[in-house]
C-alpha cells in the first residue's frame, strides 16, 4: 500500500499497526487518567469530605487533572511513547504540564459554558460537561500535542 506523504509524516515512521499499538496503548492510559480524575474531582467537589475554597467545582477539578496529568505523564513516558522523546524529564515535565493546561483550560470552559450559558447546575450536568464533553475534546488535544511536541527526538 502506498501511503501520501502527508500519512508518513503523520505517522512518522511507524507502520500503521505500530502507530495503532501507540494508540490504544495512549487510549488505556487516557481512561485510567479519566478514573484518577473523575472519582477525584466527585470526590472533591460532592463527598462533603474536604473544603474547597470558592467555587467548589472548579478547584475540585483543577486539583482533579492536576493530580492525574502527573499519572498520565509517568504512564505516558515510561510505556505509551518510551523511547520517543530525547528530551530531559524537567523539560518534557514542563512541556506535557503545558499542554495539559490547555486540556484543563477545554474541560475549564465546557463546565462555565454549561453552568454560565446554559444554566444547568446539577451535579450530572457539571459531570457531562467536564468529564465527558470536556475531556473528549481536552483528550484530542493533549494526543496531538504529546504525539507531536511532546515526545519527539
Amino acid at each position: 500500500m502506498h501511503n501520501s506523504p502527508i500519512v508518513n509524516k503523520l505517522l512518522r515512521g511507524q507502520t500503521f499497526g505500530q502507530w495503532l499499538v501507540e494508540f490504544i496503548q495512549f487510549c488505556i492510559v487516557g481512561l485510567g487518567s479519566y478514573v484518577v480524575d473523575v472519582g477525584l474531582f466527585n470526590l472533591l467537589a460532592y463527598s462533603g469530605w474536604f473544603f474547597t475554597p470558592g467555587t467548589g467545582q472548579f478547584v475540585s477539578k483543577t486539583i482533579s487533572v492536576s493530580v492525574s496529568v502527573i499519572f498520565s505523564w509517568v504512564v505516558n513516558r515510561f510505556w505509551t511513547f518510551a523511547g520517543k522523546s530525547d528530551k530531559d524529564a524537567r523539560g518534557e515535565l514542563a512541556a506535557f504540564v503545558a499542554v495539559n493546561v490547555g486540556g484543563l483550560l477545554i474541560a475549564l470552559a465546557c463546565l462555565w459554558f454549561s453552568r454560565y450559558v446554559l444554566g444547568l447546575t446539577s451535579q450530572l450536568a457539571d459531570n457531562i460537561s467536564a468529564n465527558v464533553v470536556g475531556l473528549v475534546l481536552g483528550t484530542a488535544f493533549r494526543y496531538v500535542g504529546y504525539r507531536y511536541f511532546i515526545f519527539t527526538k
